[in-house]
């Protein structure tokens, strides 16, 4: 579980970043949960758009793709998710919780 001053060290961190997986019509798929396993594999944090296509809530497609992938989430800023998921070799340092 993140504590807030984690969220807000991997916000400034995603700020810049671009979304690379996107949730369109299909919703929650196990293609798009394998995808995003990857993703989070090889960069730790990463953006998830929610096109205007998906039928389904934008928080729930966050519970579903963090539980699917046992990932944290970081933030719901309108229709951007951001991610996150520590890796076997951890690339980012996070600030300690007290």
């Amino acid at each position: 579980m993140l504590t807030g001053k984690q969220k807000r060290f991997l916000r400034a961190l995603g700020h810049g970043l671009k979304p690379v997986i996107q949730v369109g019509k299909s919703d929650v798929s196990e293609a798009l949960i394998k995808e995003t396993v990857e993703a989070l594999a090889s960069h730790e944090l990463i953006k998830v758009k929610v096109l205007e296509s998906c039928l389904m809530d934008r928080h729930s497609v966050a519970e579903e793709l963090c539980a699917a992938c046992e990932a944290e989430l970081a933030q719901v800023l309108g229709r951007t998710l951001l991610l996150y998921k520590q890796a076997k070799e951890p690339k980012l340092e996070l600030p300690k919780g007290k």
